[in-house]
């Protein structure tokens, strides 16, 4: 029996995003075909479009050519705009865009060529202020005002550089110069964020939509409840199998909440989960999907090109943080289920596991091809074409999910949107690093961070964490990333001495973080809607709920064999000790260990328990060493002196009621 596929929440709707019809319904299709043929001719070096395509700048002003004047006909200019018609405005401004991203698709060999970036001509210094007001007008619409603010106090920083006070001086140009450099150079719009989109994002954001567009959600959502629904708290576990995979797919927590959480939370709710821990365990296992290899969202590919390596590489070190997360979620909501008595949905309501493998096979194939391409051949740019060329096949030849017309359109529809809101926000950020990058500041604010914590490698972690956290908040999470890679990352490398793969993962982290932390946590606020539950109880929930991410990134941090960076001898010693620190943090927080019973019998003992568990856990896991002032031996005999006593008080209190029974 199959499950009751209910409508997903529209995204869309929620973001503001207007709903176009008629002609402007096809603008961002014929765009994102364009955008999608000429992707595959630069990177597959097929030199059909040369005329755009031969010089790689070109090909880049070309992407945001094609992408951003979109962000004017999808994103009303404020709230009380229309949300199905473009007035004219809009249309004015989207020509206007087109014309002057144009012009610098025109004039890239010319850039080139005459140096334009150190001496431009009156008219195209002319045409580098539009672009970047422009870029800053697009940041707001797609990113909201807090991004579109930041961006343009950011980008005008060079003008007036001298005159600010201490640490944040740095050298200054003038309005020409910063207007060339944001518009003309390698290092502000047209810097890392884009070059990664151009040369990696692009195909990745395609295999995502096509996914979802051929019913990979349906499969993996039916696929979750048939393995696990029947057991003890199902529908929660099915939340957190589903929204791992989808969430690793869309790389966004909000469309993950809304997409499987209309249906894992009903499910919850039916066994006797409450509406906001429902809601909670949607959140959580929606964010957790997003740091999930093999697809992780956009700011993954970014790290890749900030670092110089392959993504494959940051797939596989995320691959054992992610996992110690969703570990952690799942005995947290195991150990929920049997202190409550929670259980499975009956069988009958349940999909069949033959059938749902019947009709979706293709799904796991794909997925088993994309990681043979990333992992072992390495061929990140291309790997995410070849999967979707075979998933649009088998889907074709397949009589259950086939496309039609119809579908057709909205795949390239959905993907417009997604291109053209991660551009101007790209675009826009570009803006900000441009900014550090021509004043010098992006060199000197490492030394000053260093220079405010004292030179202590964990007070620089925990300040790291925090400005992660707040710029989480107010930015997307990509824009929060790139950031802090410029400003932070540095000084944590350079300073604190620390792995640079392992520094960038801590700051993505955190940045995510904001998803389930109150006052914000929007993702926990999208789940709370679906549910019908109070926004700000779902959040702490969620943040109870999510307790193990808030250290996982100190773990690896502190100790890089957690992310496979370092010998096979001392990551088979860290991963056990990882394994059983958090399995007993996530015990310990719901007062049930797997193994071991219910841990709250006695109202009176069971805090002194649960906390002696939680510290012991944590100690368990910290790795010694380093900045640590306790060696690994150290930490575990403290560890061991918490842990070991409360246990057997935990065994003893079971052993008495078993008996008085």
């Amino acid at each position: 029996m199959s499950l009751p596929q209910k409508q997903p929440v529209n995204a869309g709707e929620i973001s503001g995003i207007r709903q176009l019809s008629g002609f402007w319904l096809w603008v961002p299709r014929v765009a994102t075909l364009a955008l999608t043929l000429l992707a595959i001719d630069y990177l597959f070096n097929l030199r059909l479009f040369t005329a755009v395509t031969s010089v790689e700048s070109q090909f880049f002003y070309t992407v945001v050519a094609l992408m951003l004047p979109l962000v004017f006909v999808l994103w009303p200019a404020f709230g009380k705009a229309s949300r199905t018609k473009v007035p004219w405005y809009d249309v004015v401004l989207f020509l206007f865009a087109v014309s002057v991203c144009g012009f610098f698709v025109l004039n890239a060999e010319q850039i080139l060529d005459s140096g334009w970036e150190y001496d431009a001509p009156d008219y195209a210094i002319v045409m580098s202020f539009l672009f970047w007001g422009v870029v800053i007008e697009a940041a707001r619409r797609a990113g909201g005002w807090p991004i579109g603010l930041i961006v343009a106090v950011a980008s005008l920083y060079p003008i007036f550089a001298d005159v600010v006070p201490g640490p944040i001086q740095g050298f200054p140009s003038s309005p020409s110069q910063t207007a060339i450099y944001h518009a003309m150079s390698r290092e502000s719009v047209m810097g890392i964020p884009l070059q990664a989109f151009a040369n990696l994002v692009i195909g990745f954001l395609l295999f995502g939509v096509a996914l979802q567009q051929t019913g990979g959600g349906k499969f993996f959502i039916n696929l979750a409840f048939a393995l696990l629904g029947h057991v003890r708290g199902g529908p929660a576990k099915v939340a957190v199998f589903s929204s791992g995979l989808m969430g690793s797919m869309s790389g966004s927590v909000i469309t993950n909440v809304l997409t499987t959480g209309v249906l894992s939370i009903p499910a919850m709710r039916k066994v006797g989960f409450g509406r906001s821990y429902a809601a909670g365990v949607e959140a959580c296992a929606s964010t957790g999907g997003v740091l999930m290899p093999p697809v992780m969202g956009a700011t993954a590919f970014i790290m890749a090109s900030f670092l110089n390596i392959s993504y494959g590489t940051i797939a596989l070190a995320a691959a054992v943080p992610s996992f110690l997360y969703f570990m952690g979620l799942f005995i947290q909501i195991d150990a929920y289920a049997a202190r409550h008595e929670l259980k499975g949905l009956p069988a009958n309501e349940l999909p069949s596991l033959r059938q749902t493998l019947k009709e979706g096979w293709y799904f796991i194939f794909v997925f088993v091809l994309l990681i043979w391409l990333l992992f072992f051949l390495r061929r990140e740019a291309i790997a995410p074409f070849y999967a979707t060329a075979l998933l649009l096949v088998i889907n074709q030849v397949l009589p259950y999910q086939r496309w039609g017309w119809e579908d057709v359109k909205g795949f390239f529809s959905s993907a417009g949107k997604l291109f053209a809101e991660l551009i101007a926000i790209l675009a826009g950020v570009g803006l900000l690093v441009g900014a550090l990058s021509v004043t010098g500041m992006s060199g000197t604010i490492a030394n000053d961070l260093i220079f405010l914590a004292g030179g202590n490698t964990l007070v620089l972690l925990f300040m790291g964490a925090a400005t992660s956290f707040i710029l989480g908040i107010g930015m997307t999470v990509t824009a929060a990333y790139i950031f802090l890679a410029v400003a932070l990352a540095p000084a944590l490398i350079n300073g604190g001495g620390m792995d640079p793969l392992a520094v960038h993962l801590f700051i993505l982290y955190w940045g995510m973080l904001s998803f389930i932390t109150p006052p914000v946590a929007l993702g926990a606020f999208a789940a709370a809607t679906v549910a019908g539950a109070r926004p700000m109880e779902t959040g702490f929930q969620a943040m109870k709920l999510g307790s193990v991410i808030y250290f996982i990134p100190f773990l690896f941090v502190l100790n890089p064999a957690l992310i496979l960076q370092g010998s096979w001898d001392e990551i088979l010693i860290v991963l056990p000790q990882a394994i059983v620190g958090v399995a007993l943090i996530a015990g310990g927080m719901q007062g049930y260990l797997l193994g071991i019973g219910n841990l709250s019998l006695y109202r009176v003992l069971q805090w002194p328990i649960r906390l002696a568990l939680i510290a012991g856990g944590m100690l368990l896991a910290i790795p010694g060493g380093g900045p640590v002032p306790f060696t690994n031996l150290e930490l575990t005999m403290i560890s061991a002196m918490l842990i070991l006593p409360a246990l057997a008080l935990v065994w003893w209190s079971n052993r008495v009621e078993t008996v008085l029974v």
